[in-house]
């Protein structure tokens, strides 16, 4: 079976688009980075991808006088790299609603919270301010709204005492270097169905995640 050809859009670090790279570097992962596009110069994640191998773009969009016309050249680029489908790997542009139908069900975010709690910026000082016990992170089908639409899978990591923004990202980060892949996977495999503002996955979450958490645990 021909695997699912994945743009990823990343403007930073890149240690999500890495996690990605990582998974897809095995001939039996389901989908294959076809291209890497990156909107600022001189990001890690444009060096890890050329480091890898893998086509990269840098499409600046500093030099489009409107956001449409900066989206329509992410759009074009991706479909002249035969692109099925998009990633955003800490990618730090809103995109338009134009962009954001023309790849409907086709374009997935991953957000550092469970969502839909704490969607936005600052999420784990919200998170800790809140009190919250167990926080985590969120792979998501992209909506027009930020931080919306049908969740594909999330990740718990719990909350310590002591814990900080800082802290508590890095936890967080590491799920979520587990989980995007897993989420990817779960839809090159053709096993997420969305339906209206949900989706359904087949089979047992237990059974393709390995774990459950609780906090305070289980006694």
């Amino acid at each position: 079976m021909a695997r699912l050809r994945v743009g990823v859009l990343a403007s930073g670090r890149g240690s999500n688009l890495a996690a990605l790279i990582k998974a897809a570097s095995d001939p039996a992962y389901p989908a294959e980075i076809a291209l890497v596009i990156v909107n600022i110069a001189g990001t890690q994640a444009l060096a890890r991808a050329e480091a890898a191998g893998i086509p990269t773009r840098l499409i600046e969009h500093r030099t489009f006088a409107t956001r449409a016309a900066f989206d329509a050249a992410l759009d074009s680029t991706l479909r002249e790299a035969g692109v099925e489908f998009v990633c955003l790997a800490g990618f730090m542009r809103l995109l338009t609603p134009g962009f954001v139908a023309a790849w409907r069900d086709r374009l997935i975010n991953i957000h550092p919270s469970l969502l839909p709690a704490f969607p936005g910026l600052n999420t784990h000082a919200r998170a800790l301010a809140a009190g919250v016990k167990i926080s985590g992170c969120t792979v998501h089908f992209v909506r027009q709204e930020t931080d919306s639409g049908p969740i594909i899978a999330q990740g718990a990591v719990p909350v310590l005492t002591g814990d900080t923004a800082d802290t508590l990202a890095a936890r967080v980060l590491e799920a979520e270097h587990k989980l995007y892949p897993l989420a990817l996977r779960l839809v090159a495999e053709g096993k997420v169905r969305v339906i209206e503002d949900r989706t359904e996955i087949a089979g047992s979450v237990l059974d393709i995640a390995g774990f459950a958490l609780f906090n305070p645990p289980e006694r």
